[in-house]
């Protein structure tokens, strides 16, 4: 049986989207990963420009990856010591089910 998966969710600032990509690209691991457009939204004003406190909103790249518990966290160190401080946010979720058809 397979080992069971997490799916981690990094929610990246835009200018740090092609880093992101070839980071994960280059990353130890094969599998691939998904990438799309997001708006943070939040009262919290800390951080934002003007113009997004008047949007009422942040614009962020998102990036999901489904692997094996180990290589999440491996992957999460990595991202800590490579990308310190950058606003990155990340959340890991159990993955009930993981395949292709």
């Amino acid at each position: 049986m397979d080992e069971p998966r997490l799916l981690l969710s990094l929610t990246v600032p835009p200018n740090l989207e092609e880093a992101i990509i070839d980071w994960l690209l280059s990353s130890e691991s094969r599998s691939g990963f998904s990438s799309f457009p997001v708006n943070g939204h939040s009262s919290e004003a800390r951080g934002l420009t003007l113009a997004e406190q008047v949007s009422g909103r942040k614009r962020n790249i998102r990036f999901e990856i489904c692997r094996p518990k180990p290589e999440v966290d491996t992957l999460l160190e990595k991202l800590r010591q490579d990308f310190p401080k950058t606003g990155i946010s990340y959340w890991v979720t159990p993955a009930e089910n993981f395949g292709h058809v």
